[in-house]
């Protein structure tokens, strides 16, 4: 008996996935273990493996497809020894249950009606021209498309293998010769007032939204419009710690090792929270979770968006080994290659972008999470001294703090900000 193979929850956040290709083909024999497909979430590509043993009855999704929602069914597996049903052999089953009424064709269209009890047979001959019943193959997804589009699915060119219709097709409508009235071009589809169609006159392309770009949408919609968030904001004097990296890099530059400004963040951010533990919470909406050890996320630009892998107990970590947790990190959030374990939880996030010359910013924060770091570029300044009133040259690093008002208030969130102040202005202590 064939079973569905359903789109997997590959994260307990994930909602929908991007099919991005097919291992294995129609009629392929499988083995539990064996990888059949790579998925796309919102954070990562994933390969995919068979749960059982069997053969690849039909891939009822295109490579390619979007947005596919969890659970619903992306291919048919056979067990060993059954074959697909054609259309045929489906409506000569269903004839065959007909206990009432049933109709022979053959190829001069005669029809004989079963008798009914107390009644005559009529038998009914009719010489008619043959007809060819032939069957139209699309995806379900082209189909669907189709049928909103309230487009004729025979009228339309396929592209795929042999001759199937996929849903691009469908997008890009290839109008039949003659049959123009029926089918309309992409751009008579869009409502005039719509956005698409403001703009349809312009040169343009449109861009499909891909898992990630679509999660980041939803979350950070979400954190906005239902976090209260107040913002902190401090100048950090950042000459000392400026000098202190320029001797360490020295010291480990035999061992290939180098330390950024960042890792610097990541610890003095880890040790606050440490200092100020009250401020170690996550918002759960009817009780507030408040971690042990400090679970620092780092945003990690990508393209087509960002990820926020976790440097897990970045308190009892040295600088050094943050350093080779977080460029390690960093590098399989660039290939899409992070695991779940690697970008889910964490307590605290960092969002640099000083590298960039943006001197501040304000950040939203990444639920469900409580607070998240700006950091912006070292500016010097002119500044004067508070005791003596002269006037000196400072390295100042502008940094805002966003924080969620339903878990932090904010004596305790400028007193989280304070201490990662102190531990930036003095950078000896974070070595010891």
């Amino acid at each position: 008996m064939s079973k569905n193979l359903l789109m997997p929850a590959l994260s307990p956040t994930m909602e929908e996935g991007i099919l991005i290709k097919w291992l294995v083909k129609e009629g392929d024999e499988i083995f539990a273990g064996d990888l059949i497909a790579e998925i796309e979430t919102d954070k990562a590509t994933m390969e995919i493996e068979a749960t059982d043993d069997g053969i690849i009855g039909e891939l009822l999704v295109e490579a390619g497809t979007l947005a596919i929602k969890v659970n619903s069914p992306i291919a048919t597996v056979l067990t060993k020894g059954e074959t697909v049903e054609t259309p045929e052999a489906e409506n000569q089953s269903a004839k065959n249950n007909n206990t009432e009424e049933k109709v022979k064709l053959n190829t001069t269209e005669n029809f004989t009606l079963l008798k009914p009890e107390g009644h005559e047979v009529k038998n009914l001959s009719a010489a008619l021209p043959k007809k060819t019943i032939s069957r139209v193959f699309a995806s379900p997804l082209a189909r669907r498309i189709a049928k909103e589009m309230k487009l004729d699915i025979n009228e339309i060119k396929g592209s795929g293998p042999n001759g199937r219709i996929i849903n691009a097709d469908v997008l890009n409508i290839s109008v039949i010769s003659g049959n123009k009235s029926s089918l309309k071009t992409k751009s008579e589809l869009n409502d005039v007032n719509s956005i698409d169609g403001i703009y349809a006159s312009r040169p343009s392309t449109n861009i499909p939204l891909d898992g990630m770009r679509r999660a980041i949408s939803a979350r950070l919609t979400e954190s906005k419009s239902s976090i209260p968030h107040f913002y902190l904001r401090q100048n950090i004097f950042i000459d000392n710690l400026q000098s202190l990296r320029l001797k360490l890099n020295k010291a480990l530059s035999t061992r290939g090792i180098k330390i950024s400004i960042n890792d610097f963040i990541i610890k003095a951010s880890a040790l606050a929270l440490q200092e100020t533990p009250d401020a170690n919470v996550i918002w759960a909406q009817d009780h507030i979770i408040n971690l042990k050890e400090s679970d620092i996320s780092v945003a990690v630009a990508i393209e087509g968006g960002l990820l926020t892998p976790i440097i897990f107990n970045s308190d009892s970590k040295s600088l050094i080994e943050i350093s080779i947790e977080m460029k390690s990190l960093a590098n399989k959030a660039r290939e899409r290659k992070l695991l779940p374990s690697e970008y889910q939880g964490g307590s605290f996030s960092i969002s640099n972008l000083g590298m960039y010359g943006i001197e501040s910013f304000d950040a939203i924060i990444n639920p469900p999470q409580s607070v998240i770091l700006a950091v912006g570029a070292g500016i010097k300044k002119a500044v004067v001294n508070k005791i003596t009133g002269e006037l000196s040259v400072e390295t100042l690093m502008s940094v805002t703090l966003s924080v969620d008002h339903r878990a932090i208030d904010g004596a305790l969130g400028a007193k989280l900000l304070n201490s990662i102040k102190s531990n930036l202005e003095n950078p000896e202590i974070m070595l010891i």
